[in-house]
């Protein structure tokens, strides 16, 4: 399986400033949503994954036709939700199949 990911990279020295107000967002904390959508469509994986807490929230999206990910920063945590649903209903309209939404997985 080929890698169409660029190795060099770095997630967090890309968003190091977007991300900043974020870093402080405890998955412990009641008010703080975390979720994750793995999706799939022929060969291609794709994830869509939201934070959010009552100060804003962040959408990061995985695109294997994009060189990058891509990241969105919402001062509005609701606005954030709207358009993560709007995002999910979208892909799946354009014959994507989410084959996992919920807490991020580890492991």
């Amino acid at each position: 399986m080929s890698n169409d990911f660029d190795d060099d990279f770095d997630f967090d020295d890309e968003f190091v400033d977007e991300l900043a107000d974020f870093e402080d967002f405890s998955d412990d904390d009641p008010d703080v949503l975390v979720r994750t959508a793995v999706l799939q469509k022929n060969s291609m994986i794709a994830l869509l994954c939201i934070k959010s807490a009552t100060a804003g929230a962040a959408i990061c999206r995985v695109d294997p036709r994009e060189n990058n990910p891509a990241v969105q920063l919402y001062d509005d945590p609701t606005a954030a939700l709207e358009w993560f649903t709007k995002s999910l209903r979208t892909s799946r309209k354009n014959g994507w199949t989410i084959v996992y939404d919920g807490l991020p997985l580890q492991g």
